[in-house]
């Protein structure tokens, strides 16, 4: 022993024995029984009895705080105690246990055994229900106290902001947790009401009539419709299988898929199981899956009922996944629109190995969440490519298979037409844009000059030729009219390995008037030896027409700017534009419904050649094009323009209905600047 125990010697030693519960000589025969209540359909029975406040093992003082704790000072009909002392004990049922098919109450009686089957078999235990509103008594003041305090030199109450938010729809998983969640299952419990009962002592006269019960009533009748099973069938009765017992097993997650369980099912509901859960899968690992010696050819026609083949695999179908009467966990979306924008995200994968999904999006005009869940199925994301499909063509299948892959074929044709009139779109709209995409190339920069110069080198005696002839055919004064001289000069610029920089001269060769075309002139100019075998792609006029739509003014360099920073922002690989000259840029400008504003520049300007080509959207189908028109003829005269010089020309050509908000509006167009850097005319309409 330690030094510091010598103080505290031992004394006695005494032997104490616990009982894990009552003994049976201590019933409750002779205790008074104040109320008995019960709940049928949860088999949960509550006593209330009396407790001895006289005993000499009942501490008084200990009886009367714990009323007070629970019911406080005040007196009401509502308290526990009602003699504010602790004068009565609860007795709680808990069920002993769940599976109640093999007990029976049994009576032996002159040489007969009765048998009773049980339906619950309950054990009291003390309920100690009056220590939480002891608890809850004691929260409640301290929070009396708190608000007390804090709100005496308050006069009212402040106001507080709410934020109201609307609750999504129920998934049917979360519906599911919740059920099974404390919370339900007290509030479930709490919703069923008590019964009250009387209770009847052991020895009472009612208690022996209901025990007369538990004997068998029908004992001189001749027939025995109890006892008329086999002994096998009566052995099975007593020991059933081991199959039944799987009903009181616990219960997997949802998301976990037994494989044992899983091969009891029929083969329709196995597959339909499996790719509902897989989503996406090669016919091989559907095999691989089922149990050896599943015939292939059953399983070809219980996959066509849930899923449809893509590239060779098999995807799940829309319906499977969401049901008639569901909707979108995230945005509540019904079912019926959810199938609709799945299966044309399906049936792009069928044409195409990679999705944009903000293309998918504008197309089927669903919410982000639903669009990414779809692609997410079936999908995987790839830098600067979109959603590529999950598995790589199964060549082998379609192969082995072909009256299945072109059964499928035809069930996609149906789908496609369904699918054009919901979203209003054609087959050729994506076909042709996947037409004109070239499939992905890494090319250098150094390799694209490399192959422009030996293009050069190729085509340059072809194209010497062609230029004489064109000159001699242009030299002749015969075709000139008469006081005019007939002398066309076609400039000489030699041909070098690199672009040339762009003409600066007043008139430009493309059978326009100033730099816009009229209806008869070609697109590329004839006289022109840079012109010749170019032609803009039709996605370089779409650019163009939608790049002076939204900025109206524009100078050559600023195009070339915008038109760099809309390549750099094209995936890798992504070029339908081709090899784009500055020649070809400016033609297709001028064919885009707009003109060359050739401004007088002062000659101490230090613009370079391409800030001072100025090209405006001279139509655009609005009203507004004859006052920008005009803004425009001013600025072709005069570098500098006063706001009353405008003014008086638009009030002129358009009369009085001009007001200061279109002069305003038209001058956020024409906003000049000085050194023409970057643009001569900032737009913002």
């Amino acid at each position: 022993m330690a030094s510091g125990d010598e103080d505290d010697p031992i004394i006695q030693e005494v032997c104490m024995n616990f009982y894990p519960v009552r003994p049976a000589s201590m019933n409750y025969d002779d205790v008074t029984h104040l109320s008995a209540k019960i709940k049928p359909k949860q088999q949960k029975v509550e006593l209330e009895v009396a407790i001895d406040t006289m005993s000499p093992n009942y501490c008084r003082s200990k009886g009367e705080q714990i009323a007070l704790n629970v019911d406080g000072t005040s007196i009401e009909e509502s308290n526990t105690f009602s003699t504010k002392m602790m004068d009565k004990q609860t007795f709680s049922s808990i069920q002993a246990t769940t599976n109640t098919n093999r007990y029976a109450a049994a009576v032996f009686h002159k040489g007969e055994l009765h048998l009773t089957p049980l339906h619950g078999i309950l054990q009291m235990r003390p309920g100690f229900s009056y220590l939480d509103k002891a608890d809850s008594k004691h929260r409640e003041r301290e929070a009396a106290n708190e608000a007390g305090d804090s709100s005496q030199d308050e006069a009212e109450d402040d106001i507080k902001q709410i934020t109201v938010r609307f609750a999504r729809p129920e998934s049917e998983q979360a519906r599911q947790r919740r059920i099974q969640s404390y919370e339900f299952l007290q509030k479930k419990q709490a919703e069923e009401p008590w019964v009250h009962l009387h209770y009847h002592s052991l020895k009472d006269g009612r208690s022996e009539h209901e025990r007369q019960y538990l004997y068998c009533q029908a004992m001189d009748t001749s027939e025995n419709t109890e006892l008329v099973k086999t002994p096998r069938e009566y052995l099975a009765m007593l020991m059933p299988p081991l199959a039944e017992e799987k009903i009181v097993k616990p219960v997997g997650p949802s998301n976990v898929l037994s494989m044992a369980q899983l091969r009891t099912l029929p083969l329709g509901d196995q597959v339909k199981t499996l790719m509902k859960n897989v989503k996406v899968m090669p016919f091989a690992n559907l095999m691989g899956l089922l149990a050896s010696g599943t015939d292939s050819t059953a399983v070809l026609r219980c996959i066509q009922q849930v899923a449809l083949l893509v590239q060779g695999n098999w995807v799940v179908k829309s319906d499977v996944l969401y049901p008639k009467s569901t909707c979108s966990p995230h945005s509540g979306v019904p079912a019926e629109v959810l199938c609709r924008g799945r299966d044309f995200v399906m049936w792009r994968f069928t044409h195409e190995r990679s999705l944009m999904r903000k293309e998918v999006a504008a197309i089927i005009k669903l919410p982000p969440e639903d669009v990414k869940e779809f692609l997410e199925q079936m999908a995987v994301p790839r830098a600067n490519r979109g959603w590529e499909f999950l598995l790589s063509t199964d060549h082998d299948f379609v192969k082995k298979h072909p009256d299945v892959a072109q059964r499928q074929h035809m069930l996609w044709m149906g789908i496609q037409n369904k699918l054009e009139k919901v979203f209003n779109f054609s087959k050729e709209d994506f076909l042709q844009k996947k037409d004109t995409q070239t499939e992905p190339q890494c090319i250098s920069g150094e390799q694209r000059l490399k192959a422009a110069r030996e293009n050069a080198r190729e085509h340059h005696a072809s194209l010497q030729k062609d230029l004489d002839a064109r000159r001699l055919k242009a030299s002749p004064v015969s075709s000139a009219p008469s006081g005019t001289d007939a002398t066309v000069r076609i400039k000489e610029e030699p041909v070098s390995d690199s672009e040339e920089t762009m003409d600066t001269s007043s008139a430009l060769p493309n059978g326009s008037l100033n730099g816009y075309p009229s209806a008869e002139s070609p697109i590329m100019d004839p006289y022109n030896d840079h012109g010749a075998g170019q032609t803009s792609t039709p996605e370089l006029q779409d650019f163009i027409r939608n790049t002076f739509r939204k900025h109206f003014v524009l100078c050559l360099s600023e195009v070339k700017r915008l038109f760099n920073l809309h390549l750099a922002s094209l995936p890798t690989g992504h070029c339908v534009f081709g090899h784009v000259t500055d020649r070809m840029l400016q033609d297709t400008i001028l064919h885009s419904h707009c003109k060359q504003i050739l401004v007088p520049f002062p000659p101490q300007s230090n613009a370079s050649a391409d800030e001072q080509k100025v090209f405006g959207l001279w139509e655009s189908g609005e009203t507004f094009d004859k006052h920008r028109q005009i803004l425009f003829e001013i600025f072709m005269k005069n570098y500098r323009v006063r706001r009353n010089i405008i003014q008086t020309k638009l009030t002129q050509e358009l009369g009085d209905g001009v007001t200061k908000s279109d002069i305003d509006r038209l001058l956020k167009v024409s906003v000049a600047h000085y050194t023409w850097h970057s643009k001569v005319l900032q737009n913002s309409f």
